[in-house]
């Protein structure tokens, strides 16, 4: 048996590109930062910062085009994907890792327009504003931490 799982919780790094593929499929892509802060050797309190990046597929991307802004708190839950390529010029095979998400959450306070902070709605009607975030179903379980 083997397990691939990642669950983040971190701020969205740039509003996310989104494309949309031929049979109407979409993908958004974006980085998180997540932030481990420890005290060093000498007293001091030090904030390492680690950078993901997230990739979101139909549906879900289709939320993230219209509400995740750059600085937006999210908490993700999703796999590792790590894929290659071959540089044309040195023939050097790269690699990178990608957080294919399954699931997010918004987390924090939304704003509105005027720049307020407004308690998550459990409404099921439609955002006012373009800026303001959908509203969140209950949570079905606890977070496991």
């Amino acid at each position: 048996m083997s397990v691939n799982k990642v669950i983040l919780i971190g701020n969205v790094g740039k509003d996310p590109e989104v494309r949309h593929l031929e049979g109407g499929v979409t993908v958004a892509r974006f980085p998180l930062a997540t932030n481990e802060t420890y005290v060093d050797k000498n007293g001091q309190r030090q904030t390492q910062t680690e950078w993901h990046n997230i990739v979101v597929w139909r549906g879900q991307a289709e939320t993230v085009e219209k509400y995740v802004k750059s600085g937006k708190l999210l908490y993700i839950e999703g796999k590792l994907r790590t894929t290659s390529y071959e540089e044309k010029e040195t023939g050097t095979k790269r690699y990178f890792t990608e957080i294919q998400c399954l699931n997010f959450r918004f987390l924090g306070p939304s704003t509105t327009e005027g720049g307020s902070y407004k308690e998550q709605g459990g409404s099921s009607s439609a955002p006012a504003t373009q800026d303001a975030e959908p509203p969140m179903p209950e949570p079905t379980d606890d977070l496991p931490f």
